[in-house]
């Protein structure tokens, strides 16, 4: 008689798990418009009405730089009409009261303002002295504390968010659904906690928690989250809600595309992406300036044109630097404006 090994039955969760969010997927509407226009969006397994007011979107931040890009990610999210609440995890350090005139009061008032943001303070979880640019990162993880949600999908804000992602708070149930970190592809197989799906619960919380201060400082929240969900993680495919920026200077492009035969088209690949996240070591994160030496040495290299045999096709060079571009010309008009004198205008 055949018996499952622990090991075995792991392997068949996972499999099983991934085809379910694969076919949830597939019968969403595929436009990202289709939720404002049709009263009876479901997953095909249920046709009663969505209450959407049991979903949010979270965003984390702990100073200034990161609560601006917070708000930017709301400030898209409102402007591409997301059903969904949208929900701020602050330092509860910074103040919101009407006659506190620093950055952060006024970029609070601002999301809450213009963007019905839901204000949440809290306190900053931090490991290894502060030293490390993840010491801090452990603090997304007090999303599995908002309680008041069936689902909240926490998005890392160091990224252009391009079309909504509402279908996903419909995936079928699973404690957290995340997409694989591709870019490690085939030497590991991780997830990342830049995407993070999560079905909030005061009893997995606590365990998140005791996971977080029972381990050594050099383990972030993505090695957590592996740690503790590895075998029953619902896998949200990477295509098209996690794209990195520093896909437009690989030279190969199999473990994003997820075959070996379809040609790169990044043009194609920019359009259907959902989320560009910003990772392009050593180019620093956009709001960073980065030297020129830099970005001259890390841009992507202009490609020969077949018709004319001359190296001056520089089209991907220009799609890269037009993210960095777009995300600090979009910075400075969501963010500068929160942050005006209103007693100056």
């Amino acid at each position: 008689m055949f018996t499952r090994t622990p090991k075995v039955f792991r392997a068949f969760f996972l499999v099983v798990s991934t085809l379910l969010g694969f076919v949830t997927l597939l019968r969403l509407p595929k436009h990202p418009d289709a939720t404002r226009n049709s009263e009876s969006y479901h997953t095909g397994l249920s046709r009663e009405r969505i209450d959407w007011s049991r979903f949010a979107y979270t965003q984390y931040a702990t100073d200034r730089s990161y609560l601006c890009n917070s708000v930017m990610i709301f400030e898209a999210l409102h402007r591409l009409g997301t059903k969904a609440d949208l929900v701020l995890m602050y330092p509860a350090k910074f103040f919101v009261s009407e006659n506190d005139s620093s950055i952060e009061a006024r970029l609070l008032r601002f999301a809450r303002d213009n963007y019905n943001v839901k204000l949440r303070p809290i306190e900053v979880i931090m490991k290894g002295g502060g030293g490390a640019p993840w010491s801090t990162s452990y603090t997304k993880l007090l999303a599995f504390n908002q309680t008041d949600y069936d689902r909240v999908l926490n998005l890392d804000s160091d990224a252009t968010l391009l079309q909504t992602m509402d279908e996903l708070f419909l995936l079928p149930p699973a404690p957290v659904a995340m997409p694989l970190a591709y870019w490690f592809y085939p030497e590991e197989r991780v997830f990342t906690s830049g995407l993070m799906l999560i079905q909030p619960s005061t009893d997995e919380f606590n365990r998140v928690l005791e996971e977080i201060w029972d381990n050594p400082s050099e383990e972030y929240d993505m090695e957590i989250m592996n740690k503790l969900y590895e075998d029953n993680t619902l896998v949200i495919p990477h295509r098209p809600y996690m794209l990195l920026t520093g896909e437009f200077r690989a030279k190969n492009h199999e473990a994003y595309l997820g075959n070996t035969y379809e040609p790169w088209d990044a043009d194609e690949v920019l359009r259907t992406a959902k989320y560009l996240h910003f990772s392009d070591w050593p180019v620093p994160k956009p709001w960073v300036a980065a030297t020129q030496h830099v970005i001259e040495q890390t841009q992507p290299p202009c490609e020969v044109n077949p018709a004319t045999s001359q190296r001056d096709d520089c089209h991907l060079r220009e799609i890269w630097l037009g993210m960095y571009k777009e995300f600090m010309t979009r910075r400075q008009s969501v963010c500068g404006v929160a942050i005006q004198d209103q007693d100056a205008q």
